[in-house]
């Protein structure tokens, strides 16, 4: 049975990886007690005293802040607790737990000689055409004849046509008639009614 001693080399490389997995599996699970560093003893029962900026609070006056714990110490720190209970709040007024609207400014109104001018009342739309596109007629040539309908009166028209001695038939389309009144000048699309 050979354990691959041939290569004393290779042996000894293997003895040293194991011997520092071994110590860092112990280092793991036995929990690493090591020193605290430096930044970690500093005590927290020190306070600053600084100057509060201009504007703040009275010139010259001192605000005491306590320095927070920098320690994962779990004891009830009541010097902490004690200078947080001093603590008041001062607010502008407004409470935060309700919602409230900004007020709308409200426009005043303006005097009689400032207030904008009207004008004559635009002119009223033209009257619509009042005929219905039902419908049209191929010929071989090409020339389409459309069938106009008001009332119980029928007309047959081509492009160009006056009907009715008011409506001028300006374009046949499959679905839809351009008609124009000669008397206002009012355009009109008129689509295909279907019965």
């Amino acid at each position: 049975m050979k354990l691959g001693t041939e290569n004393k080399t290779k042996t000894m490389i293997a003895a040293g990886l194991l011997i520092v997995a071994a110590v860092l599996i112990v280092r793991a699970f036995r929990g690493g007690e090591e020193a605290p560093s430096p930044t970690q003893t500093v005590t927290a029962s020190t306070a600053t005293t600084t100057q509060a900026p201009r504007g703040a609070t009275q010139p010259g006056r001192k605000i005491t802040r306590p320095v927070l714990a920098r320690t994962l110490d779990p004891t009830l720190r009541f010097d902490l607790l004690k200078s947080s209970e001093d603590v008041t709040y001062k607010g502008n007024g407004r409470d935060i737990f309700r919602s409230q609207p900004e007020m709308a400014a409200i426009p005043k109104p303006l005097p009689p000689d400032q207030q904008p001018k009207q004008g004559p009342p635009p002119p009223p739309p033209p009257p619509p055409i009042n005929l219905k596109f039902y419908g049209f007629a191929s010929r071989k040539d090409g020339n389409k004849r459309i069938f106009l309908s008001r009332g119980e009166d029928i007309f047959v028209a081509t492009e160009g046509d006056i009907v009715d001695r008011r409506y001028k038939i300006l374009h046949i389309g499959p679905n839809s008639v351009d008609v124009e009144d000669v008397l206002t000048n009012n355009r009109q699309t008129l689509p295909l009614v279907v019965t």
